[in-house]
């Protein structure tokens, strides 16, 4: 919502401007008028004065000598002055002696008139008054104003003196010399000079207070507008908007910082919307997760309730099967000795059949106990290569029967690693043996060992037919076999698959088709031994 015209910045800034001025400005005009009009009353008073003394010089002679035609004559050339308005003359008893105004000749003024009052309202007449004193203003008419000085008339040596004259020496006044001057020009001045300077005060304050507008609308008023339409881009999504000042200042600044803070909002909203857009692919690739350690789960739950099983129930069934076994064999033995013509053939092949049965149970049997014996291991640092090296030797009599061609490729040679050799050499021999039993003669077994970060690699490829896409999820659970001719117990990749993850390692199907399969066991070449013994 956009602020009012009056609550702008720019319009508050230009009124409290204009303000100051026009408080500035006021006191100015007031100071500079008042200074104006005393220094005019003093101009004029002066003026009044010097007009007075001249007054007194010029009729000095005439009144020494007692010519009153000279004073009347004078007195009015000079009261037709411009700006006078009357000059008068009163003696001691305040009669007044000569006037411009012939009318007032003779008449005794009153001594609590503005002229006498100056004097008479002290206990005694004073001989010297300030020149400030002898001035006064009064309304001359209606209308007018005027300024009078009254200048005392002393007795001097020479009017005491003269033959013509009865004045007293111990007097110290003769009289006063009234003198009334026009006030009217001064008053013009002061009203010209007053109309001039507030018609000038005004002028300049329109004048300063429209610059400072201006200024204020390209200096504060636009980058305001700009950062205010950023923000109102900002609000209305466009999240990398950005703000184009080209000065330097508070609000450049602040402008910087908003460029800044879109940027980061931007690539923040970016950063969301492509989480949000791929949250379901996130969230399937955490349940895929979730499904492999539960399924990783579940098969150690399964070998761990198995193991308690399989121990017991091989405990029970071991000698049995021997004895079986054994008097099978006995009974054979006797019977193709007293066999005669053949006659105990089918005797002896139910026998052997009965034997052959009896150890395949115990191989069963003997699967059992090496599935579930879980003893800590005898952990200690042993080169891999030499490890696989071993296994093959023990499968080699299976490779031969098999026409079996073996590859191996050691990208990594004296690979140590912490770890049971019995037990790693267990997991192999089944995997390897697995591989021989799913190829035909003739075809190849390549084992590869290669050293990644900080793990060891051991790849097994055989060329067999491969593990169907229903098979594979199960291959290392206990007694799952896909060998159809009985041959398999289905404990030898689950066998594999507990001791690799006994050594912290990982076992898995890198890859099958019908032109084989890679099986993928990862090993850490860290020191291992400790926690294997912390969690057993």
């Amino acid at each position: 919502m956009r602020p009012s015209f009056i609550n702008r910045l720019s319009v508050k800034l230009t009124l409290i401007i204009l303000s100051i001025l026009l408080i500035n400005l006021a006191v100015y005009t007031f100071y500079t008028l008042s200074v104006l009009k005393q220094d005019l009353r003093e101009a004029s008073s002066q003026n009044a004065y010097n007009l007075s003394d001249v007054i007194k010089k010029s009729t000095r002679y005439s009144m020494l000598l007692n010519r009153r035609q000279d004073i009347y004559e004078i007195i009015n050339t000079i009261g037709k002055e411009a700006g006078v308005e009357k000059i008068r003359i009163y003696n001691k008893q305040g009669r007044i002696s000569y006037s411009t105004d012939s009318t007032e000749i003779n008449k005794t003024v009153d001594t609590n008139s503005e002229a006498c009052y100056v004097c008479h309202s002290r206990p005694t007449l004073p001989t010297n008054l300030p020149q400030n004193e002898m001035i006064r203003e009064f309304k001359f008419d209606k209308d007018r104003k005027v300024l009078g000085l009254i200048n005392p008339i002393k007795n001097e040596s020479d009017c005491y003196n003269g033959a013509c004259h009865e004045h007293q020496a111990d007097k110290n006044i003769l009289g006063v010399l009234d003198v009334i001057v026009s006030t009217e020009k001064m008053n013009e001045i002061i009203e010209s000079n007053t109309k001039s300077i507030i018609t000038n005060a005004i002028i300049l304050t329109i004048l300063i207070s429209a610059f400072s507008g201006l200024f204020i609308i390209i200096l504060v008023n636009k980058p305001l507008k700009k950062i205010s339409r950023g923000i109102e881009e900002i609000s209305n999504g466009n999240l990398d908007y950005k703000i184009d000042i080209n000065s330097k200042g508070e609000l450049a600044q602040v402008a910087n910082e908003f460029n800044h803070m879109s940027t980061r909002l931007n690539t923040a909203y970016n950063e969301i919307k492509e989480w949000s857009e791929t949250l379901n692919l996130k969230v399937e690739e955490k349940n895929e997760e979730l499904k492999k350690i539960y399924e990783q789960i579940t098969q150690i739950e399964k070998l761990a309730s198995l193991g308690k099983l399989s121990a017991t129930v091989a405990h029970e069934l071991n000698n049995p099967l021997e004895g079986i076994l054994t008097y099978s064999k006995l009974i054979a033995k006797k019977l193709l000795k007293m066999s005669k013509d053949g006659e105990y053939n089918d005797i002896i092949e139910f026998l052997t059949l009965i034997s052959d049965e009896s150890s395949r149970c115990g191989k069963i049997v003997k699967d059992l106990l090496l599935f579930s014996h879980k003893d800590e291991g005898k952990f200690s640092e042993n080169d891999l290569s030499k490890i696989i090296d071993k296994s093959l030797i023990l499968i080699n009599h299976h490779l031969e029967i098999n026409r079996i061609t073996l590859v191996r490729e050691y990208k990594k040679d004296n690979l140590n690693i912490e770890c049971d050799s019995q037990k790693i050499e267990q997991a192999l021999i089944a995997i390897l043996i697995n591989a021989i039993e799913a190829m035909n003669e003739g075809q190849t077994l390549k084992v590869v060992l290669e050293e990644d970060e900080d793990n060891a690699i051991i790849r097994i490829t055989d060329q067999g037919k491969g593990i169907s896409e229903k098979d594979l999820p199960y291959i290392f659970e206990p007694f799952y076999s896909t060998k159809n001719d009985n041959k398999g117990t289905g404990l030898g990749l689950a066998v594999a698959y507990g001791i690799i993850k006994q050594h912290h390692g990982k076992i898995s199907v890198d890859n099958t088709s019908v032109e084989g399969t890679t099986f993928k066991i990862t090993l850490p070449i860290k020191n291992i031994s400790q926690e294997v013994k912390n969690e057993t």
